[in-house]
């Protein structure tokens, strides 16, 4: 009782400061974006790793509204947070420069047509967040209303930006801050939707004339998830400061530190639940800050401040289709399957990092996907290193919860796989005891799976489970109690006078082990008379297999 609630789904900094939400505080990003005195700063970051707030929070520290009341307003935010113990040359600047906010999060939209119209209506809001300097602009006053009242046509939206950014220094005789969100959502709405090239010279016709040669610029920022070649979006920007989660200088401000994740606890009564925070939500690292995921730490905590048994849930995997890793698992060939195998075993794959694609590269190479992973957050770097001119990366799975991700889309290729494969061999194989086929089929299909498991006995029992599920006229039962123990799989018709298949899974260690494990799987079903319950019910027909397994090589051997 009484504690303060976490900000979840906020990303308006004055909302959330007062609105006495939970605010773990991230304003000495202004000192470092002042100490670097960057003209057009590009952060890239994963989604919901509080992107949006930072910039929301740059806009209420930085903005003269030309109104001293809201302006008064706006600096009784920051009161009591790290920025304000920094001295005059930090707080000179506060509420003294227009502003531009613009977030094109919203251009997510099925084709060219729509997506610029969203972009155009962002656009025509910011200009209605000005709308008072309208009547200060003399012979602009035109076009900057046809703009505001979305009647302007393609070329006034092509600079628009810098216009507002003229208009705004003309009337404060100040040169303007412009704020730019979720940059690339637009670009990689295109790509998928098919209109990549219309989109992307909309963008870079935006950006060139605000941010090239703008000179009523004092600095831009921008963030996004990717960072989109200069040749592409950024060209000719040649004083383009940006900040990837490789580089140091800002690596604390997006996403939690683990001193902040202590607090929260220590302030939440939960510091018991902080090793459990750390294996699902921890691993990612900034530079050389270790950081967690803000979005997944703030859910999993407000989750546990109602309900203590609550579990850690894979929150930031539920935000996005995920379509990225189901691209590189569903194309995967037999190295690729095994470098997945590898990260979710724990281990690392190296890999070039190279930082300056497009979205029409992601899909040309297999080092372009692994890349995109790396800087969306579905990896982390481990390790790094220089040979000649090309830098490599060891990246790992950062975490449970992102495990979960690629397990998960393992998942859901593998039943999709199934019920588009024809197999009526393997079906007729168990039926009519040719262990031969079932061992060669089987096997063959193992060389298609991905392993999530390190080979255990829990991994078979699931792909077996998955290719017999499609078996038609058959009803199949797992870890069922049967006799004195509890078989694999049993597999029976509805009727008794049709046939049950009982099926025993062994793992051995070596490949020459497969024999001596299918003999300790049929022992097993006789020893435990699993065959008693089934003969009970009415069963005559009762078909016995051991099956062992050694990584991706089966075999099957028939009982009496």
């Amino acid at each position: 009782m009484g504690k303060k609630n976490l900000p979840i789904g906020y990303d308006n900094f004055r909302e959330v400061i007062e609105g006495g939400f939970y605010y773990v505080d991230k304003t000495l990003f202004i000192k470092t974006l002042l100490d670097r005195k960057g003209k057009a700063n590009l952060f890239t970051r994963p989604r919901r790793f509080g992107k949006s707030l930072n910039l929301s929070m740059l806009r209420y520290f930085f903005e003269d509204t030309g109104d001293e009341e809201t302006n008064k307003r706006n600096r009784s935010l920051f009161s009591g947070l790290k920025i304000m113990e920094e001295g005059e040359a930090y707080l000179s600047g506060m509420t003294g420069y227009p502003v531009i906010s613009l977030t094109l999060k919203s251009a997510k939209q099925p084709d060219f047509h729509l997506a610029a119209v969203s972009i155009k209506r962002q656009i025509a809001n910011e200009y209605r967040r000005h709308e008072e300097i309208a009547a200060k602009l003399g012979s602009r006053k035109e076009r900057f209303m046809k703009i505001m009242l979305e009647q302007g046509d393609e070329g006034d939206y092509i600079d628009s930006l810098a216009f507002l950014s003229q208009c705004l220094e003309a009337v404060y005789k100040k040169r303007c801050i412009i704020l730019i969100d979720e940059y690339d959502v637009p670009l990689e709405n295109a790509w998928f939707g098919g209109f990549y090239e219309e989109m992307s010279s909309l963008i870079r016709s935006l950006f060139e004339s605000a941010l090239k040669t703008n000179e009523c610029l004092e600095f831009a920022v921008i963030t996004g998830c990717l960072r989109i070649s200069r040749e592409s979006i950024f060209t000719g920007l040649n004083s383009l400061e940006i900040s990837s989660v490789l580089d140091v200088d800002y690596g604390e401000y997006f996403g939690f530190l683990q001193m902040e994740v202590d607090e929260m606890l220590e302030y939440y009564g939960l510091g018991a639940k902080g090793e459990l925070i750390r294996e699902w939500y921890d691993g990612y690292c900034f530079g050389k800050s270790e950081i967690y995921n803000p979005w997944s730490v703030a859910k999993y905590v407000k989750e546990l401040s109602s309900n203590e048994d609550g579990l850690p849930a894979p929150f930031w995997a539920n935000t996005s289709s995920n379509s990225i890793v189901r691209t590189l698992v569903e194309q995967a060939d037999s190295t690729v399957k095994e470098e997945i195998e590898d990260l979710i075993a724990g281990k690392g794959i190296e890999k070039p990092i190279h930082e300056d694609i497009t979205y029409e590269d992601i899909f040309r190479s297999e080092d372009n996907l692994w890349n995109f992973l790396f800087f969306t957050g579905y990896l982390r770097l481990d390790s790094k290193r220089l040979e000649g001119d090309t830098r490599y990366i060891t990246m790992k799975i950062p975490n449970t919860e992102v495990r979960y991700i690629y397990k998960n889309t393992i998942r859901e290729w593998f039943g999709i796989k199934v019920r588009q494969k024809d197999l009526s061999v393997l079906y007729q194989a168990i039926e009519q005891s040719d262990t031969d086929r079932m061992s060669r089929e089987l096997s063959l299909n193992l060389q298609e799976t991905i392993s999530f498991y390190d080979y255990a006995e829990s991994f078979y029992h699931g792909f077996l489970a998955g290719l017999l599920k499609n078996m038609k006229n058959y009803r199949i039962l797992s870890n069922r109690e049967s006799g004195d123990g509890r078989p694999d799989l049993i597999l029976r018709t509805p009727s008794v006078r049709g046939r049950a298949i009982i099926i025993e899974i062994k793992v051995v260690d070596k490949l020459p082990d497969l024999e001596a494990g299918c003999e300790i799987a049929l022992h097993q079903i006789k020893d435990k008379q699993y065959e008693a319950a089934l003969k009970a019910e009415g069963y005559e027909t009762i078909m016995k297999y051991g099956i062992s397994f050694y990584k991706k090589e089966c075999l099957v051997k028939a009982g009496i």
